[in-house]
């Protein structure tokens, strides 16, 4: 088969990133022409003032790549065109590119973007589905994208554009939603249940399952509000026992993270800093536990299953993907979302607890070589891209 992957890196290194690259090798491995059309952020700190004022537009509408991804696929003679993110410099206006060239669109849904300019369903420190429940311009008046109303205005205007032209329903053959819950929010906000099929990610390589216990608890990814920080130290300081914590991430709040230890204590956390995939790996073997305290419904954490492939059980939020992805008492446990008192319970329980804590850690490898392994993923992967050339070949005609 002939696969074009279509991407846009945002300026800091993502699971999204993780997910492209993986999908690529798979594809590739599997003996499959493979062409990746691919633009990174970091191109727009190079604009001079004449871009940057037209970024709004062609966020909306990015004419010169429709022009490029036109002449990938005319070359390529590409059988699937599968997106993962088009925000700002590729746009929702390549879609049409693959319409124009009768080349079915498969789309994974990393986040909330379609219905959400932040994309978290997040904000002041608490699940917000305003801009579902009354309009997009709820997340203007917030500021929700970055902090800037217009910033918000820009992905606001892009979303209800494309809405009123039918891209969403009529220009993507096939959406990837990573979780059920994820595919259940989609459909209370509108999409089509029929277009959405559930495919999880998958760590690829397998990096193998961990020999021994480990002696830390871990935190991996992004150091955000979303990410549920604050809670986290919060609890660590009412642990009674001394368990060292590994903080591994940057963010926009690492340096008022790491103030906030330096002063209140506890002294048992230690900043490490953005680490390298394999380092993030040798760092997740050596843990007892993964927590992760997101507040967010988030996507499906890479980290979460780099755990269960570790053979790490996980400590999550009872909340969104988390609570489906994690299995309380099986593969990890659950706790309140935003509650420092319930979370340092459960990691006093799991401190107190190794031997319960080594099952769950082989639970949690056997959740990851029955779900999240490659082998699992690449069937899965090529029935939706079939399914996608089947429902295009199905479609009425093409306008």
């Amino acid at each position: 088969m002939n696969i074009v992957l279509v991407h846009n890196h945002y300026q800091h290194p993502s699971g999204e990133d993780v997910v492209v690259r993986s999908e690529k090798e798979l594809l590739t491995a599997a003996g499959h022409q493979v062409t990746e059309y691919a633009r990174h952020n970091d191109e727009i700190k190079h604009y001079g003032l004449r871009l940057r004022a037209m970024l709004a537009f062609r966020t909306v509408w990015a004419w010169d790549s429709l022009r490029d991804l036109r002449a990938i696929l005319n070359r390529e003679k590409a059988d699937v065109a599968h997106f993962h993110n088009t925000l700002p410099l590729i746009s929702p206006a390549a879609y049409y590119a693959c319409r124009e060239a009768g080349v079915p669109v498969v789309q994974t849904l990393h986040n909330y973007r379609l219905f959400c300019p932040a994309p978290t369903f997040f904000r002041n420190g608490q699940v917000c589905e305003e801009c579902v429940q009354h309009s997009l311009w709820r997340g203007v008046r917030y500021g929700c994208y970055h902090g800037s109303r217009l910033a918000t205005a820009t992905v606001a205007l892009m979303l209800a554009v494309h809405r009123v032209l039918g891209t969403w329903t009529r220009r993507v053959d096939c959406y990837i939603a990573l979780t059920e819950f994820a595919r259940q929010k989609f459909v209370e906000a509108g999409l089509p249940a029929e277009q959405i099929v559930v495919k999880p990610n998958f760590v690829y390589p397998d990096p193998g399952k961990r020999n021994e216990g480990g002696d830390y608890a871990l935190f991996a990814g992004r150091l955000a509000p979303e990410k549920g920080l604050g809670t986290l130290l919060d609890a660590w300081q009412r642990l009674r026992n001394n368990v060292p914590l590994e903080i591994l991430g940057d963010g926009p709040l690492g340096i008022k993270l790491q103030e906030h230890a330096a002063s209140h204590g506890p002294s048992n956390v230690r900043f490490r800093g953005r680490l390298t995939g394999e380092r993030t790996l040798e760092a997740m073997k050596g843990a007892r536990v993964l927590v992760f305290p997101s507040q967010w419904y988030e996507g499906f954490p890479m980290v979460i299953a780099e755990a269960y492939a570790s053979g790490v059980p996980v400590i999550a939020s009872r909340l969104g993907a988390m609570a489906e992805i994690v299995e309380d008492g099986r593969t990890g446990l659950h706790f309140t979302p935003g509650d420092p008192e319930d979370l340092a319970a459960k990691v006093e329980w799991a401190w107190t607890h190794p031997k319960e804590m080594e099952v769950m850690g082989r639970a949690a490898r056997a959740e990851y070589e029955a779900k999240y392994t490659a082998e699992h993923n690449y069937p899965m992967l090529m029935g939706i891209y079939q399914r996608a050339i089947t429902a295009q070949r199905g479609s009425a005609p093409r306008t």
